[in-house]
Formats: C-alpha cells, sequence, structure tokens
C-alpha cells in the first residue's frame, strides 16, 4: 500500500511521527496517536479507486515538498505583529460590510491551529472553558470525549490528524449556560514556506446549554502552499443547542481537507452552516452526525460559490439510530469558470429510529460551460415507519429571467447578483445571526462582481 506514499512527504510524516508520539506525555493520546498512525500507513492517501474520493484526486495536492508542524514555538515578535496586523484588518473589514447589523462577538485566535489567548477576546472567567487543547488533557470532558467521536477506521486524512495533531482549541460550555454574544474563531494560517498542519478542535456542550460559533479563515499571501488537515470533534448533550457558522476563504495556495464528527443527545439541536468562497484551490468538507437519541433535529446548510479551477467538496453523514429524529440537507452550489464541485450526501436510518424525518437536497447553477458538478445522494433506510426524500438538480444560468431583468433597465452584473442572491437565499435565509448573513451577502456580491463578466 505504500506505492503512492514513496515521496518526501511521506518519508517526513513518518519522521514527525515519531517526534508526536515522544511529546505525548499522556496515554490516552499516545495509544491513539499509535493507533491511527498504523491506520495511515495501512492505508496511504486516498486515490479515485476509493469510493468516498472517486470525484475528487486528493493525490496532485500532496506532491509538494511540504513542511510537517509538530512543535510550535510561542510566536515571534515579529510573526505576533503581523498576525494582529491581519486580524484587526479582518475585524475592520467585517464591521465594514455590516455596519448598522452589529452584534458583537468574543473572539478567539488560532495560528495554524493553536489557541493565542493574548490576541483573544474571550468571555468572563468562569463562564465557559476555552483553553488550548494541548492544556485540557485531565479535563473530564476531555477523557470522555477526546478522539471517540471522530472516526479514524478508513478515514487517512482523521487518521492522519489525529497521529500527528500538536494543537487546538478546546471549548466546554457546562450545563444550563447560554453565552450571551457568538464565539467568533479566527483561524489564522500562516507560512513562510509549503507546510502541512493538522488543526484539532474539541467542542462540548452540557445539557441545557447553548452556544454560537463563527469561523473564519484568514491566510498571509505569501506565495506559499498551506495543507490543514483539520478535524474537530464536537459533542451536544441534552436539550443542548449549537450553532455552527464556517465561512471559508482563503489564498490561492490554500488547500482544506476538514473532518468535522459530531454526537447528539435528546431533544438537542446542532446546526451547521458551511460556506465556501472563491480563493482556495481544493476544499474537502467531511460533516458526519451521529443521533445517538430520540427527539432531536440536526440542520445542516452548504452554500459554494466557485471560481477558477477551484474545487469544492462536501460530504454528509447524517446516523438516525432512534425514533423521531429530524434532519434536514440544502447544500446549494454557483460554479464559474473551469471550477469542479462535489455533493455525496448520506442518510443512514438504523433499524430503531422508527418516525424518523430525513430530508436532503442538492441544487447547482453552472455560469460556466466548462463548470462540473458530481451528485452522489444516497439513502440507506432500515426502518419501515420514516419519511425520507433526497433530490438534486444541475442547471445553467437562465438567459431568460437574465434577459427579463435587463428589459427593465437592470445591468448585466446586477442581474447577474440578483439571480445569485435569489438562488442562495433557501439558505442564507437560514442564517441566525444578522451580522453573519450580511457579511456573506457582502462577500457573494463582491465574488460575483470579481468572477462574472
Amino acid at each position: 500500500m505504500i506505492n503512492q506514499l514513496e515521496t518526501p512527504l511521506y518519508e517526513s510524516i513518518v519522521a514527525k511521527f515519531e517526534i508526536a508520539a515522544l511529546q505525548s506525555r499522556n496515554t490516552q493520546i499516545g495509544d491513539l496517536r499509535q493507533q491511527a498512525f498504523d491506520i495511515f500507513k495501512a492505508s496511504g492517501f486516498p486515490s479515485p479507486k476509493n469510493e468516498e474520493w472517486k470525484y475528487t484526486n486528493v493525490l496532485p495536492f500532496l506532491k509538494d515538498e511540504f513542511e510537517l508542524e509538530i512543535s510550535q514555538d510561542e510566536l515571534s515578535e515579529a510573526t505576533f505583529d503581523k498576525v494582529a496586523k491581519m486580524v484587526t484588518t479582518h475585524i475592520e473589514a467585517i464591521q465594514n460590510s455590516i455596519k448598522g447589523e452589529q452584534k458583537g462577538a468574543y473572539r478567539l485566535i488560532a495560528v495554524n491551529g493553536k489557541f493565542n489567548e493574548t490576541l483573544s477576546i474571550l468571555p468572563e472567567a468562569g463562564k465557559i472553558k476555552i483553553q488550548a487543547l494541548s492544556a485540557a488533557t485531565e479535563e473530564p470532558a476531555f477523557i470522555q470525549n477526546f478522539g471517540k467521536i471522530a472516526t479514524i477506521k478508513d478515514n487517512a486524512f482523521a487518521a492522519l490528524n489525529t497521529a500527528l495533531f500538536h494543537d487546538g482549541l478546546f471549548i466546554e460550555v457546562p450545563k444550563n449556560v447560554s453565552l450571551d454574544k457568538p464565539l467568533h474563531v479566527i483561524n489564522v494560517l500562516l507560512a513562510d514556506a509549503n507546510v502541512f498542519i493538522q488543526p484539532r478542535n474539541l467542542f462540548v456542550i452540557h445539557a441545557n446549554a447553548s452556544l454560537e460559533i463563527i469561523e473564519t479563515t484568514i491566510t498571509n499571501e505569501a506565495g506559499h502552499t498551506i495543507f490543514a488537515n483539520g478535524v474537530t470533534e464536537i459533542a451536544v448533550a441534552e436539550n443542548a443547542h449549537l450553532h455552527h457558522y464556517d465561512i471559508q476563504t482563503g489564498h490561492k495556495g490554500l488547500r482544506l481537507v476538514q473532518r468535522t464528527e459530531a454526537t447528539q443527545e435528546q431533544h438537542s439541536n446542532y446546526s451547521n452552516y458551511t460556506f465556501t468562497l472563491p480563493g482556495t484551490e481544493l476544499v474537502r468538507n467531511n460533516l458526519i452526525l451521529h443521533l445517538n437519541a430520540k427527539d432531536l433535529e440536526s440542520h445542516l446548510y452548504g452554500l459554494y460559490l466557485t471560481a477558477d479551477k477551484q474545487l469544492v467538496d462536501n460530504h454528509t453523514e447524517v446516523h438516525h439510530k432512534m425514533p423521531n429524529g429530524e434532519s434536514n440537507q440544502l447544500y446549494k452550489g454557483v460554479l464559474m469558470d473551469n471550477s469542479k464541485a462535489v455533493f455525496n450526501g448520506k442518510i443512514y436510518v438504523y433499524e430503531d429510529a422508527q418516525k424518523t424525518n430525513a430530508f436532503q437536497q442538492s441544487n447547482n447553477i453552472l455560469f460556466s460551460e466548462k463548470a462540473t458538478v458530481n451528485a452522489k445522494p444516497q439513502l440507506e433506510i432500515f426502518a419501515d415507519d420514516v419519511k425520507c426524500s433526497h433530490g438534486t438538480t444541475i442547471g445553467q444560468m437562465n438567459k431568460e429571467s437574465l434577459f427579463y431583468l435587463q428589459s427593465r433597465g437592470i445591468s448585466e452584473q446586477t442581474a447577474k447578483n440578483m439571480m445569485v442572491n435569489a438562488f442562495a437565499f433557501d439558505v442564507t435565509q437560514k442564517i441566525k445571526i444578522a451580522p453573519v448573513r450580511v457579511y456573506l451577502e457582502k462577500l457573494i456580491a463582491a465574488e460575483m462582481e470579481k468572477n462574472v463578466h
């Protein structure tokens, strides 16, 4: 199985694993690292022969010579100043686009996956727990959940992250606590050479608690390639609520493979909103939900706007395991230039999951004859009293509608923007935080102005 791994990257991974293993003073983590590394070595990186990667050939994106970050030193003064300036510019851009809609948010800064408390603006002490993952290894919530939610079997990238991760974010919301403002997690990705990083997060929302998380990404435009292979584990307890937003932007050299895996308990609600915009070369989102109890609901919303030769691949899995569960999946894509999108959504209804109500829909508009979409909705149902549906549409831009708008004195560019906003509305209207919705709409308009002529 080593054929495709006989590369400088593979050799570097083997060497770095030995370092990571030595740094694992925690036995639980050390054993998990070894198990994960054995899985990765046995399988290697996935090729298109792997059904889960049939439409996304990731191997060409792995041919660069990468440095693997394992032990991260504290930021130098110059790097700290650079990050601070990047964060300030990012915040100012957001504030300028949402004038009149300010809700305010706490701020968490992670630099190449490592929590930076100095640059963060946190809730008052004792409200919730926010710390570096490496500092949380003795926390009961860490011991109970870490490495027990994200599946590494048959998942090479998740296994690699588990073997090599250095640090990340640990967020724990105690019982009966609702934060008064959202948490804005700013993922700062830096590189002065081609780097391969493994960010790792754990979010635990206890019973009757609620939280809103907004993730954004900023990168330095240094001409280097950043391959970020991230894993986020989420535990949503009984009657808890988590609204999780992820706005994915970045420069041309950014390649993202992200696995977000969550468990839910009775009467809980987990809603995920993933928005991918032009800029990144590769985005692969793996979103997996385990609905472990009855009477709960999950909502997965996605919007991807692709341009140039960008490749965006969304894979979802929803596992209904108990009765009276509800899940909704709605993904919409607008594709331009030579870009490509993939949507593979799976719904599994287990034998005990009677009275399940599951919906899945994927819709795509092609603004270019060279853009392509591969869609593969899947249902596996082992219960007989359920309501499940799925569907996919792929179509060209409606020229008659465009002509109609132009005949009313609307410019072609404005008309196209209006059509995209109308198409995306089914997703954007689901956003619960008004400033996030306004910010996203401004980003979409700017990208349409830049990429559609």
